[in-house]
């Protein structure tokens, strides 16, 4: 397939985003905003709190619709839900009466697979996310890390060509959360899907991505965009020490100190 003939997974053309609260009052939560996101590419989102960061992610699957400009999946308008976008939330999605098994085959089943299909699709998922012995268990026997490693396969089994990550690992403690951050990278490596990864760390965003967008403080616009130059894979354990990482870190922070000196 020529690359150049193939349109992005992901477009943002000159975007703005206005709500209309109860009283009233209009809030600007994203203004001219613009981002590509190319097949396979990992991509994170950093900035302040109430910037719009997660709003591009409920752009990007329909939930909101811009007041100005365009969001395109697959070089199509967005529409509505698209069934080749996964997603990863902060929050668990996991069904709290289900046991992984089950949880981990619903997706299949949604898409039409019969229970013995979907049983053995998800018992070669839960085996990838190193949860092989806990099959039967449900989520409140699980450790965080483990419901987090649940919610991966439950993604993954569906092989989405986009995944949605909205500050997915921010609850977890830092040992778990390194951990997790690996077994994304490995399993977004063999999957050749696209990623657009919401964070407030800095060094998770540059530890991930192939490259990182800065917005501003709410209104939130494209403050920059940094390539992140560091080889794949990566080690998250390791890639830290690197001074590429040091540099691109202190950067990044200069970018986002000045937007918390001004707000």
């Amino acid at each position: 397939m020529n690359s150049s003939l193939t349109p992005p997974a992901i477009e943002f053309d000159d975007v703005s985003l206005r709500f209309i609260s109860q009283d009233g009052q209009a809030t600007v939560a994203l203004r001219n905003f613009s981002m590509t996101v190319a097949r396979g590419e990992f991509v994170a989102i950093c900035g302040p709190t109430g910037c719009g960061k997660s709003t591009t992610l409920n752009m990007t699957t329909g939930l909101l619709k811009p007041t100005v400009g365009q969001v395109k999946v697959m070089g199509q308008p967005v529409t509505g839900i698209d069934p080749r976008i996964g997603f990863v939330f902060q929050a668990d999605a996991v069904f709290p009466w289900r046991n992984v098994l089950d949880n981990v085959a619903a997706g299949p089943m949604f898409r039409g697979k019969s229970k013995a299909e979907a049983h053995e699709l998800a018992r070669g998922w839960i085996e990838r996310v190193g949860l092989g012995k806990f099959g039967q268990h449900y989520p409140h026997q699980l450790s965080g890390g483990m419901r987090k490693r649940v919610a991966l396969a439950q993604t993954f089994i569906n092989k989405p060509e986009i995944l949605l990550m909205d500050e997915p690992f921010s609850a977890l403690d830092m040992q778990t959360r390194t951990l997790m951050q690996d077994e994304l990278l490995k399993l977004w490596t063999e999957s050749g899907g696209s990623v657009v990864f919401v964070t407030h760390d800095i060094e998770e965003a540059i530890a991930l991505a192939d490259r990182v967008f800065v917005l501003s403080a709410r209104p939130g616009r494209l403050k920059a965009v940094y390539k992140v130059d560091l080889p794949r894979p990566r080690v998250m354990s390791q890639v830290r020490y690197e001074p590429g990482f040091i540099e691109l870190s202190k950067q990044i922070w200069n970018d986002l100190r000045d937007e918390a000196v001004l707000h």
